[in-house]
């Protein structure tokens, strides 16, 4: 596999809280000439066969993917699986219990919206939702615009299910061990999504990468849609400090929210080891 690659190894369907289908993404990534793609729905694998199925019709190379969400210093962090066998019990398991809190704690951002005015948040949220078990705050932004609360989504988490702000409700997601063993232990490696979106401290991030590394991490995320041009330069020093392979992903989730398409971001930085080389031989 080529250091230049146009791989796209981060992004979402229905499955989780993306809008389009496994099928409309894989066409979508053919389109703008993605070359190695993954699909990496929130806590769930269940479109993996779909979005494999669907990349081989539209000629492209696929890696498994996953994103899990995970408690890190008080702040939910996401961790990237990537090349694993989807169909790992233990995985899957794990996946499953992280999941389950999801409802609950989606009644409760509803409960916080009606306190300020904004009734029926919990239905309202549902009607966006492929699967009831993955209920997010993007469900709950999509509802607030639809019902004319906010104009956008990005105005919605201004105002509303942030800290600090009604709606938002913390929960408690998997450790940090719990995510890269479960990716690990199915053949996969993991790699820590979007950084610079935390707003750890100095000390905080050093902390996640060291453990992160020793818990058996192999990857960061360089080049992503949430990182600016300065924070690429970061991420791949980052990279190199702590002996990360690099990824590159654009978390699209829909043509109308996304502000990076699938496949449209630049090429990771030089001097850097792809994480497609790490799982060369589980492209499929």
């Amino acid at each position: 596999m080529p250091s230049i690659l146009n791989a796209d190894l981060h992004c979402h369907s229905v499955v989780s809280d993306g809008t389009l289908t496994p099928e409309e993404l894989a066409a979508r990534a053919h389109a703008n000439d993605v070359e190695l793609w993954a699909l990496t729905d929130h806590d769930e694998i269940g479109g993996q066969h779909r979005a494999l199925a669907a990349a081989r019709a539209n000629g492209l190379r696929y890696l498994t993917g996953v994103e899990i969400s995970i408690t890190f210093a008080a702040r939910t962090v996401h961790i990237v699986g990537l090349g694993f066998d989807p169909d790992n019990a233990a995985l899957m398991q794990g996946l499953r219990d992280t999941r389950s809190g999801r409802s609950e704690r989606a009644k409760e951002m509803a409960a916080q919206l009606a306190q300020v005015g904004i009734k029926g948040a919990y239905e309202g949220a549902l009607t966006f939702v492929g699967n009831p078990e993955l209920i997010s705050r993007t469900h709950f932004a999509r509802f607030l615009v639809e019902s004319g609360v906010c104009k956008d989504t990005s105005e919605v988490f201004r105002k509303y299910l942030i800290e600090g702000k009604p709606g938002f409700v913390e929960h408690r997601w998997a450790t940090l061990a719990d995510a890269v063993k479960w990716i690990t232990g199915a053949g996969g490696i993991a790699v820590i999504a979007h950084p610079a979106r935390y707003k750890f401290t100095p000390n905080e991030e050093f902390a996640l990468f060291s453990e992160f590394k020793a818990h058996g991490g192999r990857g960061v995320e360089v080049v992503t849609g949430s990182h600016t041009a300065a924070e690429y330069v970061t991420y791949a020093d980052m990279a190199r400090e702590f002996g990360l392979a690099a990824s590159r992903g654009s978390d699209f989730h829909s043509p109308e929210e996304s502000h990076t398409d699938l496949g449209t971001l630049p090429f990771l930085p030089g001097q850097l080891t792809p994480v497609w080389e790490l799982v060369a031989d589980r492209i499929q």
